[in-house]
């Protein structure tokens, strides 16, 4: 009985449509949107509106995209547009309440702005989502750390 059960749980998780990307990987293989790759192309090499650019137009073609979302929310951010970040930031969350890199990302953007108390608390969900050792979690801690 056991195994049957165990079977069955193992069936179910590898039946699930892939969820969005919790970690924001810039190498994820699911991003279908025709502008996404070209979007990440734009983040690697840091041109901000190139990026912003391509994936507006993913979200008006996939506006449940959380991953789009995200890397508009970086993008803006790196430019220094600070609420359209955090809108971006937000709907990702919004849409993925365990998107890591989003949870990471949104942390720093308070940073910027001055709100340790606001990363702390992003700090705090990606420890219970993912725990001390995950690479969100030791990035976001790093910047606290040097946030003055």
């Amino acid at each position: 009985m056991r195994i049957a059960a165990a079977v069955l749980a193992v069936l179910t998780l590898l039946l699930q449509p892939p969820a969005a990307n919790a970690v924001g990987n810039l190498d994820d293989p699911r991003a279908k949107h025709a502008d996404f790759e070209p979007g990440l192309a734009a983040i690697r090499t840091r041109e901000w509106p190139v990026a912003i650019a391509h994936f507006e137009t993913v979200v008006k073609g996939e506006p449940g995209n959380a991953d789009a979302h995200n890397w508009l929310g970086y993008a803006y951010r790196n430019l220094g547009e600070m609420d359209a970040s955090l809108r971006h930031y937000r709907e990702a969350l919004r849409l993925a309440p365990g998107h890591l890199g989003a949870h990471e990302y949104i942390g720093e953007a308070y940073l910027k702005l001055g709100d340790k108390a606001k990363a702390r608390e992003h700090l705090a969900i990606l420890e219970r989502l993912c725990g001390r050792n995950c690479e969100e979690y030791k990035d976001l801690e790093r910047a606290i750390a040097a946030a003055k």
